[in-house]
């Protein structure tokens, strides 16, 4: 099964405003893609439903082999927690909390005793280079360090997909290529990773670039290993067809 399968969503808000209107998407195990378009596109909404923040107004969303549409609120923070972890622009570190400290934050839920998620949270930054770091605070480390940290703290639960809301947008580009190398890193070791941008440019390295205009996917472009297009759509978004375990072995949240 897919790690992400939309069907048909969409999402209105009082006033009749349509910002997704009806979108299809299928995201396979250990796929890196851009998600892209410009402010008004439905990106941020499209976010928000894929890490179930915000429910669609109509359609069908299935995470991880779980319809969300049937799932508690209190279930859906489980599968939140337990499936889906989130990168944003602005780090959303602790001040004051160490690297280590900051990552192992990220396991505060699964019931692991301190001295588990503090190892696990080592073993992450090292995994993102940083350990090095693990003793220093927020206001110690760069810009593109800080990025790391909040990649380390999205991945030390090895979530089944990875949401990075405009990672390098508050960087400078040398830190921004780093991190976007970072990402590349862990796709290759498996990492399922979705980039929401608005940069092209961004999109432009990676191997799947989904775009959106007006609430619509209107293009969908893979590139093989050479970086030549293999295929796209104008208008709706073209299935990647295959099989894929559910993650978590079958949990319920």
């Amino acid at each position: 099964m897919s790690v992400v399968c939309l069907t048909e969503v969409r999402k209105e808000y009082p006033g009749g405003v349509a910002a997704l209107r009806g979108v299809d998407l299928t995201v396979e195990r250990g796929e890196l893609l851009a998600i892209v378009g410009p402010s008004g596109s439905g990106k941020s909404t499209l976010l928000h439903i894929v890490g179930t923040l915000d429910s669609p107004t109509a359609g069908s969303v299935t995470i991880a082999g779980h319809h969300t549409g049937a799932l508690s609120d209190r279930r859906l923070s489980a599968l939140r927690a337990q499936h889906i972890g989130f990168v944003f622009q602005a780090f959303h570190l602790f001040a004051g909390v160490s690297a280590r400290d900051n990552v192992a934050e990220g396991l505060l839920y699964t019931g692991l005793p301190r001295a588990e998620r503090r190892r696990r949270a080592t073993a992450a930054l090292e995994r993102v280079g940083l350990g090095d770091r693990l003793g220093h605070r927020p206001h110690e480390l760069s810009g593109g360090q800080k990025q790391r940290v909040a990649i380390a703290r999205a991945i030390v639960g090895e979530p089944d997909l990875l949401l990075a809301d405009e990672p390098t947008g508050a960087l400078d580009s040398v830190s921004g290529e780093n991190v976007l190398e970072l990402l590349h890193e862990l796709h290759r070791e498996g990492a399922t990773i979705a980039v929401i941008t608005h940069d092209r440019e961004v999109a432009a390295t990676l191997p799947r670039q989904v775009r959106l205009h007006d609430g619509l996917i209107v293009e969908d472009i893979r590139r093989d290993a050479a970086g030549v297009g293999v295929g796209g759509t104008g208008g709706a978004e073209r299935p990647v067809h295959g099989t894929t375990a559910t993650g978590r072995r079958g949990e319920t949240p």
